[in-house]
């Protein structure tokens, strides 16, 4: 694995002249961030060694480098899942990728589903903490040069940053919800008693990715900031037929509200 990260590292470094300071990972509906990073210069999946090749319709599939928010940074416009057929090491390489890229800080955004009865869709939760019903991305032999062998897990989500987004919200006059993420495998859907069993042990959203990159980069060591937009709601009453391209319809609505928040964030960091 270490090898085949330094190889993509290094293919990516002779073929851009950015040095990233901050990873961007846009979720599903979530890629129009991407057009306001200046200076662009942008690499295909399909072009780097080793790399995933996004097969999600709403996941671009591109790597984008160059500033925002008077930052350098590099995102990922589509990322990869564990439905799609990925393993967790592939599913997590470009978070390693991004580490030996040099990012001192994670942003990562996803289109959830809620299960807190006082969201609504369209609203926006910064993610606090998470519970990962997806096979662990660290099981197997472990890499020192990666992290240690068994990462704390008692700040997932940086405390920092999660402030300082609460705090730009408010300015804004953005709402905001703050939550617990579900991570789950997909590709379905949740059935009505699911939805019921995340909001029971302590869940607030649910969705099919973020988790696994995370836990990478606690490993690595790199404080992460996660958003989710409720796009759909499992909550009694008020759960109906979801499809992918309803999710991304209102993803790209709501999009905006993050975007602000984020790009304000990269302006203070």
């Amino acid at each position: 694995m270490l090898k085949k990260v330094q190889e993509t590292t290094a293919y990516i470094q002779s073929k851009v002249s950015v040095k990233p300071d901050v990873g961007i990972i846009l979720g599903t509906g979530l890629g129009g961030l991407a057009k306001d990073i200046e200076n662009q210069q942008v690499l295909s999946y399909g072009d780097i060694p080793n790399f995933p090749v996004s097969t999600v319709e709403g996941h671009s599939g591109r790597l984008i480098f160059g500033q925002l928010g008077n930052k350098q940074v590099v995102a990922m416009q589509g990322r990869f899942h564990y439905y799609e057929g990925y393993n967790m090491k592939q599913v997590t390489f470009p978070v390693r990728v991004m580490k030996y890229l040099g990012i001192k800080h994670l942003f990562v955004s996803n289109a959830s589903g809620g299960v807190n009865p006082d969201f609504e869709i369209g609203d926006v939760m910064i993610i606090n903490d998470h519970i990962n019903l997806l096979p662990n991305p660290l099981i197997g032999p472990n890499d020192k040069e990666f992290g240690v062998r068994f990462p704390d897990m008692s700040q997932p989500y940086d405390h920092g940053l999660i402030a300082l987004a609460q705090e730009i919200a408010g300015k804004h006059g953005i709402k905001t919800q703050i939550g617990c993420y579900v991570g789950t495998t997909g590709p379905t859907f949740e059935t009505p008693k699911e939805y019921q069993y995340f909001r029971i042990i302590g869940g607030d959203t649910v969705g099919m990715s973020t988790v696994p990159e995370v836990i990478v980069a606690r490993q690595m060591v790199i404080p992460t900031f996660a958003i989710s937009i409720i796009t759909d709601l499992g909550v009694p009453g008020k759960i109906v037929e979801i499809t992918h391209e309803e999710v991304q319809r209102i993803g790209m609505q709501a999009e905006k509200k993050m975007t602000l928040i984020m790009e304000d964030m990269l302006q203070r960091l």
